[in-house]
């Protein structure tokens, strides 16, 4: 669901003047945990459809029942499909802290891989396989760090539950679904998942760590040309293609308004303290009240669509259909968009603006859903005790670089506790740099495994600080 934004966020870290990583190293560091478990997981193939979840839950159900985990394995009314639940009891003296990783993972295209994408191959420094970085990487983080806790038997104020998630990248039994058949399974007072970045600079260290507590919601539209289908040797100067083209010339050529959300702002706060001239510049410039210099400056930053996606309303063709017979001239024609949204946008409002644009009677725009409204989940609070400890440890684990909130400008799974009023914070949790990011959702995928210890440590630390006992 992803595959678009990961090729623009790769544009986003070179933009910023990161450069990939010189060179691989010469010989491998010994195996960690973290680094054995993924191997391990990427070795089970989950891609989705069909998905295959339960392999995972059969994998860590032994591993989380040895060491003293109540674990319960939730099957979906698809068969292999299921979600893995594992909780490590605490005196019950404050409420819950939820870790959720999913156990599905886009599909490969095995002729353009140089390796084989199920062995979760150890070289160079790196683990390879698909869903390294998304996100059997995370749920290898994640479970290491939780399973630690019960390997040292920390005293715990609160349970800590994980949960290997089903069908986030494609499906219907995905934590929606989960929440609304086992809520208080997942019920916590606050959850990490993915979403936010640890972004490296040049020469390796790290420049900045966001962490996500707000996504852009995605919401389809469909639009539709009308005209008289006849003969295809007739041809009449109302086709329904000729318009749908027409329309589509008008979209492509039309740019939504900059909004900045004080989430946004405080993004490109930390992009204009942590940027090399003359982008620092910019950064502060859209920031700014001037109207020429946020043009001037949105022009600068728009030629990234990953930050252009982040100024705006975005809008993206995804599916064209049309016709049905070569001599047949058909009687209409459509084109899907997918907007994606700003918090507390109208998708009414955006529907209306397009129509607008298009300017033709000819044409339709409306949404998929008629009934879609605006997101109104507000952002996750970044007063909690477990924000305050994920911004904390990131500064103790990456000296000297910057931690900001951030909205995701793809999308999630956390609405499931969001839309309960569970604050959900979202991290890729390892360092990354443009090369790594160029083969996630795509060819050779990988994750260091240095970022994998260095995660590790960092989540271990956020969950003694939230739940061990003081």
């Amino acid at each position: 669901m992803r595959s678009r934004w990961i090729v623009v966020f790769v544009m986003t870290i070179g933009f910023l003047g990161v450069r990939p990583g010189a060179g691989s190293q010469a010989a491998d560091r010994p195996p960690n945990p973290t680094v054995s478990l993924l191997s391990e997981l990427i070795r089970l193939d989950t891609s989705n459809p069909p998905g295959r979840e339960g392999l995972v839950a059969e994998l860590l159900a032994p591993r989380f029942k040895a060491l003293g985990f109540e674990v319960e394995i939730v099957p979906t009314p698809e068969p292999g499909k299921a979600h893995f639940i594992a909780r490590l009891r605490g005196d019950g003296s404050k409420r819950p802290v939820l870790l959720a990783a999913h156990a599905d993972v886009v599909g490969v295209e095995r002729e353009k891989w140089t390796l084989d994408p199920f062995a979760g191959t150890v070289r160079d420094g790196y683990v390879f396989g698909r869903g390294a970085l998304d996100f059997k990487g995370g749920l290898a983080v994640f479970a290491q760090a939780v399973l630690r806790l019960a390997e040292r038997k920390v005293p715990l104020s609160r349970d800590v539950i994980f949960l290997a998630e089903a069908d986030e990248e494609s499906g219907r039994y995905n934590t929606t679904w989960l929440a609304q058949t086992h809520w208080p399974q997942m019920d916590a007072e606050f959850a990490l998942n993915e979403g936010g970045w640890i972004i490296k600079g040049v020469g390796g260290g790290v420049r900045y760590v966001s962490i996500s507590t707000a996504d852009k919601s995605s919401v389809p539209v469909i639009v539709t040309a009308r005209g008289t289908s006849t003969h295809s040797s007739m041809p009449r100067p109302d086709s329904a293609i000729f318009a749908l083209s027409r329309a589509m010339a008008r979209l492509s050529a039309y740019e939504t308004d900059v909004q900045l959300l004080p989430l946004t702002r405080r993004f490109f706060e930390t992009l204009a303290k942590t940027s090399a001239q003359p982008m620092a510049a910019h950064f502060a410039n859209v920031l700014g009240t001037d109207p020429a210099l946020v043009r001037e400056a949105d022009r600068a930053i728009s030629a990234n669509p990953l930050l252009h996606a982040l100024l705006r309303n975005t809008i993206a063709p995804v599916f064209l259909n049309a016709g049905f017979r070569g001599n047949v001239i058909p009687g209409s024609a459509e084109a899907t968009i997918n907007l994606r949204l700003l918090p507390g946008v109208n998708p009414h409002d955006v529907v209306r603006e397009l129509q607008r644009v298009v300017d033709d009677p000819q044409v339709e725009v409306r949404l998929s859903n008629p009934n879609a409204g605006p997101s109104t989940t507000p952002p996750s609070s970044e007063d909690t005790e477990l924000y305050r400890a994920l911004e904390r440890e990131a500064r103790a684990q990456f000296p000297g670089a910057e931690v900001t909130p951030y909205l995701f400008q793809a999308g999630t799974d956390a609405g499931a506790w969001r839309s309960r009023g569970v604050s959900v914070y979202g991290i890729y949790p390892y360092p990354i740099d443009a090369d790594d990011l160029t083969r996630m959702h795509g060819n050779d995928e990988r994750v260091s495994v240095e970022s994998l210890k260095q995660g590790t440590e960092m989540i271990f630390r956020v969950l003694m600080e939230v739940a061990g006992k003081r």
